[in-house]
């Protein structure tokens, strides 16, 4: 359920999009607040100031914080974003072990704003030579 003080802090990652916008990125904008409410970090998207396809305010805090918490303190964590993060960002969210993530626009909606990206999708063909990969992916995970 989402509270008032989660509202609160959606208005801040809702003012980083703006600052995004405003320094001729997309207008995406995320931060990151610990348990007690308090703002850990903050990000905005940077793809066309950087030239960095990457450079979404969530994937940016999800690896400041696989970088700088340790994983009691992520799991204690919230991410606040303008819009649902896309599938890159949730993998790395994911991985750097955040408790949650409250978003103002979903994917959904965002897509009624901006319907597709303007790029054909890639082709993907696969698996195959599974036991070969296996052999090298396997023993890691045991």
């Amino acid at each position: 359920m989402i509270t008032s003080d989660d509202h609160a802090l959606l208005r801040q990652a809702i003012a980083l999009a703006a600052k995004a916008l405003a320094s001729g990125n997309p207008p995406f904008g995320s931060l990151l607040a610990g348990p007690d409410g308090a703002v850990l970090a903050e990000e905005h998207n940077t793809t066309l100031t950087e030239r960095d396809i990457t450079a979404h305010p969530e994937l940016k805090l999800a690896r400041w914080a696989a970088r700088e918490l340790d994983a009691d303190t992520a799991a204690g964590t919230t991410m606040y974003t303008s819009c649902q993060p896309c599938g890159m960002c949730e993998t790395a969210i994911q991985q750097a072990g955040l408790r949650q993530v409250v978003f103002a626009l979903s994917s959904e909606q965002f897509l009624d704003i901006r319907p597709g990206n303007g790029r054909p999708p890639v082709p993907q063909d696969g698996p195959a030579l599974l036991d070969e990969v296996r052999a090298v992916v396997e023993p890691y995970y045991r």
